[in-house]
C-alpha cells in the first residue's frame, strides 16, 4: 500500500469552488404562477378585512375580482384546454365552483379556493424548477474543455467533441474532461463526488479516472474509453431523471382520483338542479340550492384536512433543523420501512482527523514532539490528511519549526529539513485499525506512526438504534468508500448489512432491490453520488452542511445541522402528521357527506351550509395545528401504525 499524499514541488492551492458546481437556482418571484400566486393572496389579503368589517362593496370587491382573476385565470385556462380533450380536473371544478360562490353573493368562499389552488400550483411549477436546476448544476461539474494530445501536439477542444480512445492531458487543480485508463502519470484525484471517498485516491497508469472529477497533483494523460454522454457523471444526471419519473404512478393514481370527483360532482350539480326545475320548481330556488351543493361538495376542507398537519409538521421539523421540502414529502417520510445510509458525510464526519499518535521506543520523541515534527514535515502540504495532521498539532498548541527543501511525490509521501534532519512523512504498511497510517522517519530512521481516520458522528449509533426501533430493521450501509473503512463504521454502529465500493447506479440498484421487494426505502446521504439513491428511494434525506447541491436539491428533506438524531424524530413527526390527516379526512368527509345529505334531501339554507362548509375547514385546521408544539418533535411512540 503507498501514502495518497499530494502536492507538487509548488504547491498548487484549489480554490474551494472547484469542488463544488456553481449553484443555479431559480428565485420564487422568476415563476409566472408564484407571481400570479402572489398577487391573489395580497389581493384577498386587502379584502379579508374590509369585507369582514362591513365596509362598502365597492371598496372590497375589485380586490375580490383580482384575487379571481390572478389566481384563476391559469386553472381556468388548463381546464379549458382539458375540457376541450374531453377531461375535466378538479381545478376547473374549482374555478366553477369559485364562480358559482360568487354569482350567490358568496364571494369569499370563491376567492378562497381561488387563492388555495392557485398556490398549490406555485409550489408544484417550483419543485420542478429547482429539480431542473440541480440537474444543471451537476453538468457543470464536467469541464466544457479538455486538452487532446495528438501527435505530440496540445489543443484544447470541447469535451463534448471527444471520441472513444483518444488521448487528454489533465494537468494539476484541473477536473478531468471524461471517463478511461490513466496511461502515463501519478497523481492523486479527489472523486468524493462519485464514490464518496473522504481522501483523495492515488492514480497511477491502468487505473480509471472519471469526468468531473478533480486531479490534485501530478500531470495525467487519459485514454478517453466512453463518450462523454454516457460517462459516469452524465449517467448519474440520467438516473436522478429517471428515478424522479418513477414517483409518477401515484400522481396518475391522484388525478384519476380528482378526475372521477370532478366529473361526479358536476353531475350530481346538474341533476339538482335540472330534476327540480323539471317537476316546476322555481327557477331561482333551483340554482340557489344548485349553486348550495356545489359550494358544500367542493374539496376545500378535504384541501385543508390533509395540508396544515403536514405543514405544522414542516414548521415544527424546521424549527429542530430539518428542512422537510413539501407536503407529499412530509407524508412519505413517515411511510418509510427500510433506512439505508451512506457512510462519508453521513455517518461520519467526512474529513480525516489524527486519533492516535504513536512514538516508537527508542525514538526519543514523546506523543507532542512526534506530532509538531510531523506538522512541521506536512505544513507545506494541501492534501487533506496533512491538513489533519497541522490541524491536530495547532490544537495541542504545539510550535512547529520551519520546513526548507520540501518535497512531495504522490505514492511516496513528504519530505523536508526540519531543525537540520531530514524527515519523511508517507504511508504505513497497515491501518493499525483506522482509515489511514502514516509513518513517520528522521534521517532514515523509523521514529513513530499516526493514526487518521474519519471520524464517527457523536450521535451516529444513537440515530441507528432508533431507527432500527421505528423500522424493525437495522439500516443497510451504502458507500462508495473502501470495505475495510466501511466495516469499521458498521461495527461502531450496529449496522450488519454492509455494502462498499459502489458507484451511483450500484446504489440505485440497491435502493431499488429494496423497493422491488416490497419495502418503502428512506435513503441518508449527502454527495453527488448519492443523488440518484435520494432520488431514487421511496424518500431521500440529505445532511446539509457539507452535502452537495445537487444532493440538497435532489433530496425530500435536508437535516440542516447534521444531526442524526433528526432522522428518526422527523419519521415519527411525520407518522403522527399521517394520523391527523386520517382523522381530519374522516372529519372532513363526514360534514360533506351530512351538508350534501341534507341538502338533497331537505331544505339547506345557503348560511348554514356555508357556515358547515366553513366550520369543518376550521375544525380540520386548528386540529393539524397541534403539530406545531414542542412536545410533537420528540413525543410519540417509537414504532407507529
Amino acid at each position: 500500500m503507498v501514502w495518497r499524499v499530494s502536492t507538487t514541488l509548488a504547491p498548487t492551492k484549489v480554490p474551494a469552488s472547484a469542488h463544488r458546481a456553481p449553484r443555479r437556482r431559480t428565485r420564487v418571484l422568476a415563476l409566472p404562477e408564484a407571481r400570479w400566486a402572489l398577487a391573489s393572496l395580497l389581493a384577498f389579503l386587502a379584502a379579508l378585512p374590509l369585507d369582514l368589517g362591513s365596509a362598502p362593496a365597492w371598496t372590497y370587491g375589485p380586490l375580490y375580482a383580482l384575487a379571481y382573476a390572478a389566481g384563476g385565470w391559469e386553472p381556468a385556462l388548463e381546464g379549458l384546454r382539458a375540457l376541450r380533450e374531453r377531461t375535466l380536473d378538479v381545478d376547473l371544478l374549482m374555478i366553477v365552483a369559485a364562480l358559482g360562490a360568487a354569482s350567490i353573493g358568496q364571494v369569499l368562499d370563491g376567492a378562497l379556493l381561488i387563492v388555495i389552488f392557485a398556490t398549490s400550483g406555485a409550489l408544484e411549477a417550483l419543485a420542478t424548477a429547482r429539480t431542473a436546476d440541480s440537474v444543471r448544476g451537476l453538468l457543470d461539474l464536467a469541464p466544457t474543455t479538455a486538452t487532446r494530445l495528438d501527435a505530440g501536439r496540445e489543443e484544447t477542444v470541447p469535451t463534448a467533441e471527444l471520441a472513444v480512445g483518444d488521448l487528454i492531458l489533465v494537468r494539476p487543480g484541473e477536473r478531468i474532461g471524461a471517463d478511461g485508463p490513466v496511461v502515463d502519470g501519478t497523481g492523486e484525484v479527489d472523486q468524493a463526488t462519485i464514490t464518496g471517498e473522504s481522501v483523495p485516491v492515488l492514480k497511477r497508469p491502468g487505473d480509471d479516472v472519471f469526468a468531473g472529477t478533480l486531479n490534485g497533483t501530478g500531470a495525467l494523460r487519459v485514454r478517453v474509453a466512453r463518450d462523454p454522454a454516457d460517462s459516469v457523471i452524465a449517467r448519474i444526471v440520467t438516473l436522478v431523471e429517471e428515478a424522479s419519473r418513477t414517483k409518477a404512478p401515484t400522481q396518475l393514481f391522484i388525478e384519476k382520483i380528482e378526475q372521477r370527483y370532478a366529473v361526479g360532482v358536476v353531475v350530481a350539480t346538474l341533476a339538482v338542479f335540472g330534476i327540480p326545475l323539471a317537476f316546476g320548481a322555481d327557477l331561482t330556488d333551483a340554482l340557489l340550492r344548485a349553486m348550495t351543493f356545489m359550494i358544500v361538495a367542493s374539496p376545500c376542507a378535504v384541501v385543508l384536512a390533509t395540508m396544515p398537519p403536514l405543514l405544522s409538521a414542516i414548521a415544527n421539523a424546521g424549527r429542530h433543523g430539518v428542512l422537510v421540502k413539501s407536503a407529499v414529502a412530509m407524508e412519505r417520510l413517515g411511510e418509510i420501512d427500510t433506512t439505508a445510509l451512506d457512510k462519508t458525510g453521513t455517518l461520519t464526519e467526512g474529513t480525516p482527523e489524527v486519533t492516535a499518535v504513536r512514538p516508537l521506543p527508542g525514538s526519543g520523541l514523546d506523543e507532542d514532539a512526534l506530532l509538531a515534527l510531523a506538522a512541521a514535515a506536512e505544513h507545506p502540504s494541501e492534501h487533506p490528511l496533512a491538513r489533519a495532521i497541522v490541524a491536530a498539532a495547532r490544537a495541542r498548541n504545539l510550535p512547529l519549526a520551519p520546513a526548507a527543501d520540501f518535497t512531495a511525490t504522490p505514492g511516496r509521501g513528504v519530505t523536508a529539513v526540519v531543525g537540520g534532519r531530514t524527515v519523511h512523512v508517507g504511508r504505513a504498511g497497515a491501518p493499525e485499525g483506522a482509515d489511514t497510517t502514516v509513518q513517520v522517519t528522521r534521517d532514515g530512521t523509523p521514529v513513530g506512526t499516526l493514526a487518521l481516520t474519519d471520524r464517527l458522528r457523536a450521535d451516529a449509533a444513537e440515530a441507528t438504534a432508533a431507527l432500527t426501533a421505528l423500522t424493525g430493521t437495522a439500516p443497510t450501509l451504502l458507500t462508495g468508500d473502501n470495505a475495510p473503512a466501511a466495516a469499521r463504521v458498521a461495527a461502531a454502529t450496529g449496522i450488519t448489512d454492509v455494502r462498499a465500493d459502489l458507484l451511483p447506479e450500484d446504489k440505485v440498484e440497491a435502493v431499488r432491490e429494496g423497493e422491488r421487494a416490497g419495502r418503502r426505502v428512506l435513503f441518508v446521504g449527502d454527495g453527488v453520488n448519492d443523488a440518484p439513491a435520494l432520488a431514487a428511494a421511496h424518500a431521500g434525506l440529505a445532511m446539509g452542511r457539507a452535502g452537495s447541491d445537487l444532493a440538497l436539491e435532489t433530496a425530500d428533506a435536508v437535516v440542516v445541522r447534521d444531526e442524526l438524531t433528526a432522522v428518526p424524530a422527523v419519521v415519527r413527526l411525520s407518522r403522527r402528521a399521517r394520523g391527523l390527516v386520517v382523522q381530519n379526512l374522516v372529519i372532513a368527509g363526514t360534514c360533506i357527506t351530512v351538508l350534501v345529505l341534507w341538502d338533497l334531501i331537505g331544505h339547506l339554507p345557503l348560511p348554514l351550509g356555508v357556515a358547515g362548509h366553513e366550520g369543518s375547514t376550521v375544525l380540520v385546521g386548528l386540529n393539524g395545528l397541534r403539530l406545531l408544539r414542542e412536545s410533537a418533535w420528540r413525543s410519540g411512540p417509537a414504532q407507529e401504525a
